[in-house]
C-alpha cells in the first residue's frame, strides 16, 4: 500500500495562511506569548479533566491503558493495518507532554523549538528524522525543514502545484496522511523509513505540516493532532506578535521606522558605540518649503514628496544605516561606526540623487540637512537629536539663501550665533514637554562652560545670552543692547575711565538676566502684577548676580550693576533697600538708562512716551529714585540716544 489516509473531525481548510518562519535570533519574541500559553500547556499535563480532551473521553486514561495495551493497527484510533512493530520501545505520552512543554517554555526563538521538539520525538519515540514545515503565501509553497536522527539538518519547497505528493495532500485536505517511503520529500541523504503527516491547524486553518519519520505507526494519533494543533496556534500568535511589533515600530507613509522605533534604534547604536568606542552620527533631512507645498498643492503632493525622499535614503543609506521618519516631514538616519566627515560625504550623495527628481508642480527636491556626531558633539541621546535637528534649521536658513541644499554639521557653527542661536531655542521650546529640556538652563549651562578667548568673544556672549532672555518677553525686545547703549553714553558723559566704561556697557547688557529665572506666567503678563507675582519679578536681580554671574570667573565684577540696578537713592529699593552714594555709581547710571528706555518703550498697557515725556518724569523723580546728577546729564544727551522709538 503506497499511501493511507486517517480521518478526522476537523473542519476542512477554508483558507490558507501564509506563516513566515521566524529566524529566532536576538530577544526572544515569544515572552508574552509562553505566558499567555502556560495556563493551558499545565493543564495538558496536570488536569485530566481539561475540556479540550473531552473528545478523547478523558485522554490520559487511554494514554496510561495504550502504555500496557498495544495494538496491531498501523495508527492507533485510526481504523489503519499496519506491520508489526519492530521495535520494543513504549511511549510514556505523561512524559512526553512534559517534555514538550518544557520545550514551549525554554526555547528562544522557532528554529530553536523545532530543534528541541526534533530532540524529544527522537529519544522518545524512536523517530529516524522531524520535519515542520510552514505555508509560505507569496511563494505559494511549504517551507520544509528536516532535521535527521544524527543531527543534520535539510531544507527544500514543495510547491503547492504538487498535488500528488502526499505533504500536499495533508495540507489541502486538513488531515493526517500516512506513507511507507519518503520519496517524497526529495532528500537523497536520508534513511529511508515510513511517515506520517500531520497537519497544523490553527483557528481552522492549516499553516503548514509537521512530518515524523518512524519505521513503525504505534501512535496515538489524536494526541499528537491535538499538540501539533497546539503547536500550530504558538506558530500563529508568535508571527501576529512579530507583525504587531513591527506594525508599533514602522511609519505607515514610508515604511521605516516612527519616532518610537527609531529612538530604540539609537539606543540600542549608541550603547555599542559607547562599548566599542567608535563614532556614530545622526543625519537629519528635511524638504524644504514642505509647508508651503502642502498649503498650495495638498497633502497628498506633499505626502508623494516625502515618499519619494524615503526611497531615496534607502536605496542609498549603507546596510549598516538605518532611517526613521523623526517628525512630521524630518527622515533621520542612524550612521554607526561614522564620523562627521563620512557623514556629510554620504548626505551629499543622498541630496544629489534628490536633486535629480523632478515632481509634478514642484521641481527637484531640495533638502536641509543637519549632522551631530557621537561622542564628539555630546553622549547624551536627546542633545545628538536635538544638535542635528538646530544643524537643520541653520542648513534650512543657508540653503534658502543660496537656493540650494546646504550641508550643515553641529560642529560647523558658532553657538552663540544669532541664527544658531535662534533655532536652537525654537527646537527646545517646541520639545520642552517632551524631554524635559528647558531652553534658558541649557543655555546658561553652555555660557558658563565657554571659553572666554576675549573681550569681544565675552561680549558676543553677553548679548546672545540677553537676547535670549528678552525674547521670553515679547514687549521687551531689544531692551538690552539698548539699555546697554544708554548706559555707555551716560558713562561716557560722566567722564569715567574707558575700562569703567566698558564694564558698564557690559553689565548693562546683562542687568536682566535674571529673569531667565522668572517664569513666563508672569513676565508676559499684559496685566499688573498682583503683590504675589511682584514679590517673584522682584527676585531677578538677586538671581542674575548668583545664578548666571557668580559662577562665571570673568564676570563676577558685574555684580553690583546686576544686583543693585533696582534700588533707588531714597532707600525704597530692592533687593537690599540700599541709599544714595551706597548704591555703585555703574548701578546708578544702568538704573536711569533702564528706566528710561522702559518709558520711551511700547507696553501691552500703553504706547511708548516721547523723549520730552519720558525725560520729564526721569526730572520728577530726580533725588528720589535717581541720581540727580545723573539724570540731569542723561536728560542732556537723551536727544542724540533717541531719534525714533
Amino acid at each position: 500500500m503506497e499511501k493511507s489516509k486517517v480521518e478526522n473531525k476537523k473542519p476542512t481548510m477554508k483558507k490558507s495562511l501564509g506563516t513566515n518562519p521566524i529566524s529566532g535570533k536576538g530577544q526572544d519574541p515569544f515572552a508574552e506569548i509562553k505566558a499567555a500559553n502556560k495556563k493551558t500547556e499545565q493543564n495538558v499535563v496536570e488536569n485530566v479533566s481539561n475540556p479540550l480532551l473531552d473528545k478523547t473521553n478523558r485522554i490520559v486514561a487511554k494514554i496510561n491503558d495504550f502504555n500496557t495495551h498495544r495494538t496491531n493497527n498501523r495508527l492507533y484510533a485510526g481504523g489503519l493495518t499496519s506491520p508489526v512493530s519492530t521495535t520494543n520501545k513504549v511511549v510514556d505520552y505523561s512524559e512526553l507532554l512534559q517534555d514538550l512543554h518544557n520545550s514551549f517554555q525554554k526555547t528562544n526563538g522557532v528554529q530553536e523549538l523545532f530543534s528541541s521538539i526534533h530532540k524529544i520525538f527522537t529519544e522518545r519515540m524512536d523517530c529516524n528524522f522531524t520535519a515542520f514545515g510552514l505555508f509560505h503565501e507569496k511563494s505559494k509553497c511549504i517551507n520544509l525543514k528536516l532535521y535527521s536522527k544524527r543531527g543534520d539538518t535539510y531544507s527544500s519547497k514543495i510547491f503547492m502545484s504538487d498535488e500528488t505528493n502526499p505533504v500536499i495532500e495533508a495540507f489541502k485536505n486538513s488531515m493526517a496522511v500516512s506513507h511507507d517511503d519518503i520519496k517524497f520529500l526529495s532528500i537523497p541523504y536520508i534513511q529511508n523509513s515510513s511517515a506520517f503527516i500531520l497537519p497544523m491547524m490553527s483557528i481552522n486553518q492549516c499553516i503548514g505540516v509537521m512530518i515524523l519519520g518512524k519505521e513503525s505507526f504505534d501512535l496515538n494519533v489524536t494526541l499528537l493532532e491535538f499538540f501539533t494543533n497546539h503547536l500550530a496556534m504558538y506558530l500563529h500568535n508568535a508571527e501576529l506578535y512579530t507583525k504587531t511589533n513591527k506594525y508599533a515600530n514602522t511609519d505607515t507613509l514610508t515604511s521605516l521606522y516612527n519616532h518610537r522605533g527609531f529612538q530604540e534604534v539609537l539606543s540600542s547604536e549608541i550603547q555599542k558605540a559607547e562599548e566599542n568606542k567608535t563614532s556614530l552620527s545622526i543625519v537629519m533631512l528635511d524638504v524644504n518649503n514642505i509647508s508651503k507645498i502642502n498649503r498650495e498643492l495638498g497633502h497628498a503632493k506633499g505626502d508623494e514628496i516625502i515618499k519619494l525622499l524615503a526611497e531615496k535614503v534607502k536605496q542609498n543609506i549603507r546596510p549598516s544605516d538605518c532611517a526613521g521618519r523623526y517628525g512630521g516631514d524630518e527622515i533621520c538616519i542612524i550612521m554607526p561606526n561614522t564620523n562627521t566627515s563620512e557623514a556629510k560625504y554620504l548626505a551629499e550623495y543622498i541630496t544629489y540623487c534628490l536633486s535629480c527628481c523632478f515632481v509634478d508642480d514642484v521641481g527637484p527636491v531640495k533638502v536641509s540637512v543637519g549632522i551631530s556626531t557621537y561622542p564628539e558633539c555630546t553622549k547624551d541621546q536627546e542633545k545628538l537629536l536635538i544638535l542635528a535637528e538646530q544643524a537643520m534649521y541653520i542648513s534650512q536658513a543657508k540653503g534658502y539663501k543660496e537656493g540650494m541644499s546646504a550641508i550643515i554639521s553641529s560642529s560647523d557653527f558658532n553657538f552663540w550665533d544669532d541664527v544658531a542661536l535662534h533655532s536652537f531655542a525654537e527646537i527646545l521650546t517646541k520639545r520642552h514637554a517632551q524631554i524635559g529640556i528647558n531652553f534658558e538652563e541649557e543655555l546658561l549651562n553652555k555660557f558658563h562652560n565657554e571659553q572666554i578667548i576675549s573681550h569681544n568673544h565675552l561680549m558676543e556672549m553677553a548679548t546672545s545670552l540677553a537676547g535670549a532672555i528678552d525674547a521670553k518677553d515679547p514687549y521687551t525686545k531689544d531692551h538690552s543692547t539698548s539699555v546697554s547703549r544708554y548706559s555707555e553714553a551716560l558713562a561716557r558723559a560722566a567722564n569715567l575711565p574707558e575700562e569703567d566704561v566698558q564694564r558698564i556697557a557690559l553689565g548693562a547688557l546683562l542687568h536682566d538676566v535674571g529673569k531667565i529665572g522668572i517664569p513666563e506666567s508672569v513676565l508676559k503678563k499684559p496685566d499688573k502684577l498682583s503683590d504675589d507675582e511682584w514679590e517673584i519679578m522682584k527676585q531677578h536681580p538677586t538671581i542674575g548676580a548668583e545664578k548666571v554671574l557668580e559662577p562665571n570667573e570673568a564676570l563676577r565684577d558685574l555684580i553690583p550693576i546686576v544686583k543693585y540696578h533696582h534700588e533707588r537713592v531714597d532707600g525704597k529699593g530692592y533687593p537690599e533697600q540700599l541709599k544714595g552714594k551706597d548704591i555703585p555709581l555703574a548701578a546708578r547710571i544702568v538704573s536711569v538708562a533702564d528706566a528710561y528706555h522702559a518709558l520711551v518703550s511700547d507696553r501691552p498697557y500703553r504706547k511708548g512716551m516721547p523723549i520730552e515725556k519720558a525725560c520729564e518724569i526721569l526730572r520728577m523723580g530726580s533725588g528720589i529714585q535717581w541720581d540727580a546728577d545723573l539724570v540731569r546729564l542723561f536728560i542732556s544727551i537723551a536727544p542724540s540716544l533717541t531719534t525714533s522709538v
